[in-house]
């Protein structure tokens, strides 16, 4: 039972059967069994501080960096009804290659010559306009002629002012001769008489005095009242000048008024002929419009309205095209959480769909089939689906992007953050916890943010 000597009974006994040799064969098989157990767990230990690349990985889809190479939906400026179709689906357009082409749905527009019509309304505007002006000139030689008459006029009443005035002042100075004459004459009859009184002087001499006297004061009179003619010569002149001025300034006044008048009405017709104008462009265009042409060269994706006798509202999708040019890039979205560990310029491998590719998310070394990305665009503000949209564009100096991709395709994006131990990893996940992007105290830049080209050089 020991096995102490070589003579051995296992042959002949069946040891099965007792109940303590069960038990000692049973714990070799246990103490086998904790030998395994031993160097598995001692392999498990060994595993969790082999280094695990933290990643980010999300979903997305192929598209353009450009606005331009996007597909385009073509679609009306105008309300009309589908005529003619000049393409289908799958066939390659050049940019200006005509699409379809739509008639007239509005009754304003239906007129065939109504560009004709418009054209020759602005014509007669414009020969109205110019009759107005020609009007506002002929007022303004008039305008001209009436302040020559009236300087002409008011200068002859001017004139005439002064000869009053001259006549008044000759009249006055007559006047005072006369007077003068009458004073001496009073003086001669007064000392005659006093003569006549003491008979030294005849009857006759008081007499003549006397006249001499009477024809004096008769003369006074006389030029009083020439004087006071001069002087109404003097105010008729004034009266007149008054006249003078009152009747050009209302012949200007009115001359002046309707030459604004016309000049408001020419204003008008300008305005009318400036809306004219516009119609008549917008006419010219609108005819242009009939024909849809494509704005680039691409693939006829998809006839979104295809019937013969459609009508069409403006602004209404027609067609579709996709551009034949375009540089691809990836459009993807990252959680909140994961956030403030993508940065500009920031390295991802992409898996695209219907590519074969093996990748480890903890050993990126060792992937198969993943094509790399930079990051060119971040979005500041979230988007409706409560994640934040990134772009990525091929990564110079990696393998190109396969050809047959195209836009619109899935994409898987990972993006590599910094290198930890397994068992860091597991506990991490175990709790929820982010890659830890905090700074410590000695640490001036994160490890966990994707580094750049410049970075890693």
């Amino acid at each position: 039972m020991l096995n102490i000597s070589e003579n051995s009974i296992n042959k002949d006994v069946d040891f099965t059967k007792f109940k303590s040799s069960n038990m000692v064969y049973r714990l070799r098989w246990n103490r086998l069994f904790l030998r395994i157990l031993g160097i598995l767990f001692g392999i498990f230990l060994i595993i969790l501080f082999i280094p695990w690349t933290q990643n980010i990985q999300s979903k997305g889809y192929l598209t353009t960096l450009q606005p331009e190479q996007r597909p385009q939906t073509i679609n009306s400026i105008i309300a009309g009804r589908l005529e003619k179709w000049y393409v289908k689906e799958g066939d390659f357009v050049h940019k200006g290659d005509t699409i379809i082409f739509i008639s007239e749905t509005k009754s304003e527009y239906f007129d065939p010559e109504l560009i004709e019509r418009t054209s020759e309304q602005l014509d007669n505007k414009s020969q109205s306009i110019e009759s107005y002006e020609g009007k506002i000139e002929t007022l303004s030689d008039q305008l001209l002629v009436f302040r020559k008459i009236r300087d002409l006029k008011l200068e002859q009443g001017r004139n005439k002012l002064k000869q009053a005035k001259f006549k008044v002042k000759a009249d006055s100075i007559d006047l005072k001769a006369f007077e003068t004459q009458l004073e001496i004459a009073d003086k001669q009859y007064k000392r005659i008489q006093e003569l006549y009184e003491k008979d030294l002087r005849s009857l006759t001499e008081v007499e003549q005095r006397n006249l001499k006297v009477q024809e004096s004061m008769a003369k006074v009179i006389s030029q009083e009242n020439k004087l006071l003619s001069s002087k109404n010569d003097v105010i008729n002149a004034l009266v007149e000048l008054s006249n003078i001025e009152n009747e050009y300034k209302e012949k200007y006044n009115k001359t002046e008024s309707d030459q604004f008048s016309v000049i408001s009405d020419k204003l008008d017709a300008a305005s009318s002929r400036a809306k004219l104008q516009n119609e008549l462009s917008n006419y010219t265009i609108r005819q242009g419009m009939y024909f849809i042409t494509a704005p680039v060269d691409g693939y006829v994706t998809k006839l979104i309205r295809s019937g013969i006798g459609e009508t069409i509202k403006e602004g209404e999708q027609i067609v579709s095209i996709m551009p034949e040019k375009y540089d691809l890039a990836v459009e993807f979205y990252v959680a909140p959480l994961d956030y403030p560990l993508i940065k500009k310029d920031g390295i991802i491998r992409i898996q695209f769909d219907g590519w074969p590719a093996i990748f480890f998310r903890g050993w990126p070394n060792t992937t198969f089939g993943t094509y790399g990305g930079r990051i060119v665009v971040i979005d500041n503000f979230i988007s409706p689906n409560g994640m934040y949209r990134i772009m990525a564009v091929p990564l110079e100096g990696d393998k190109p992007w396969p050809n047959g991709i195209r836009v619109g395709g899935g994409a898987k994006s990972f993006a590599l953050l910094n290198d930890v131990p397994i068992w860091y990893e597991m506990w991490r996940n175990l709790n929820g916890f982010p890659p830890e992007y905090y700074l410590g105290p000695n640490q001036t830049t994160s490890p966990n943010l994707i580094k750049s080209e410049d970075e890693k050089k």
